[in-house]
């Protein structure tokens, strides 16, 4: 299969997520955008991201979640 080059027009906050998402998971916004087409190509008529979210809406079991986010950060920063 031969890959195709594609250019695409994105909004500003869409871009600065998009290489936010690519400094944190450390590739490149090229292979970002791929991997968010396999998620939708797996999950085209399966579920749509708003039956996901009411789907684990609560799921969360460990208490204040925004806790449990601002403890983690403080590790990282020692």
């Amino acid at each position: 299969m031969k890959n195709k080059r594609t250019i695409i027009t994105i909004s500003d906050d869409d871009k600065l997520w998009l290489e936010s998402y690519s400094r944190a998971h450390n590739v490149s916004m090229a292979e970002a955008v791929r991997r968010g087409i396999f998620i939708l190509k797996e999950s085209s008529g399966k579920m749509t991201y708003q039956t996901l979210l009411k789907k684990t809406k609560g799921i969360w079991g460990k208490g204040d979640g925004l806790k449990y986010q601002d403890k983690m950060r403080d590790e990282w920063e020692q």
